[in-house]
């Protein structure tokens, strides 16, 4: 599995929300190219980035703040956050993102997904993000009538490199990650599932590797890594076994 330490930005800083909570953000770094350049110091892989603003607006916003990562970062990035057209995929590409989250146009627009991953092969993930097993969209404002699984089960055979499953209930909280529904995904699709949501120790990455080691493709995590409760090195390495 992959080890994905997160950068999260609002305002052209870097933040952790509670449970997706714009008005709940905790700033650990006001400059974001410092704080990838020091994730990647310390042994990690890939960066997962998400334009907070951006998701909320429904474009491209902390724009300058990833430039700053991409110029730091000599890993590869993906990035999520209001990626709703393709000129906003290639523009994000064209900038050095290696790979793009599609969330709400994944739920508005299931054929937008699929023609994406036509145009830009291997470069195209999907986040899935479930309150009560139900997919919220909008930056997390609201939740639709949707399940989880049922929006992932509609990419099946579109070349999604990933499907990005995050529990919002989780999220920020520190308080663990929602393993069984995340296995239960995992296991009812095709395509590669990263855990995200609530990945707060090593125990934590230990249970995922225990149980999913042989299904996910990696595992997400934010404040527990800037808190120090999980080592990005240790952790990359754990997961590797």
């Amino acid at each position: 599995m992959i080890f994905f330490p997160a950068i999260d930005l609002k305002d052209g800083q870097c933040v952790r929300l509670l449970r997706g909570e714009m008005d709940q953000a905790t700033v650990f770094n006001d400059k974001p190219g410092a704080q990838a350049k020091a994730f990647v110091d310390q042994g990690c892989e890939w960066i997962h980035v998400v334009d907070l603003n951006g998701a909320f607006e429904g474009k491209p916003v902390n724009a300058e703040a990833v430039d700053a990562i991409l110029a730091e970062a000599q890993v590869p990035v993906e990035l999520g956050g209001g990626i709703r057209t393709m000129e906003t995929i290639k523009f994000w590409l064209d900038r050095g993102v290696r790979r793009v989250i599609l969330g709400t146009i994944a739920l508005r627009d299931p054929d937008f997904v699929i023609e994406a991953c036509r145009l830009f092969p291997g470069q195209i993930a999907v986040g899935v993000d479930a309150k009560d097993g139900f997919v919220a969209v909008e930056g997390w404002a609201e939740v639709s009538d949707m399940p989880a699984l049922d929006l992932a089960k509609k990419f099946e055979d579109a070349g999604v490199a990933a499907i990005i499953f995050t529990d919002i209930a989780r999220d920020g909280l520190m308080q663990g990650p929602n393993v069984e529904s995340t296995l239960d995904l995992a296991r009812a699709i095709s395509t590669p599932v990263i855990a995200s949501g609530g990945v707060s120790s090593m125990d934590d990455l230990q249970t995922l590797q225990d149980k999913g080691g042989d299904i996910l493709e990696g595992v997400i995590s934010g404040r527990a890594v800037y808190d120090g409760a999980i080592d990005i090195r240790e952790a990359v390495d754990l997961l590797k076994c």
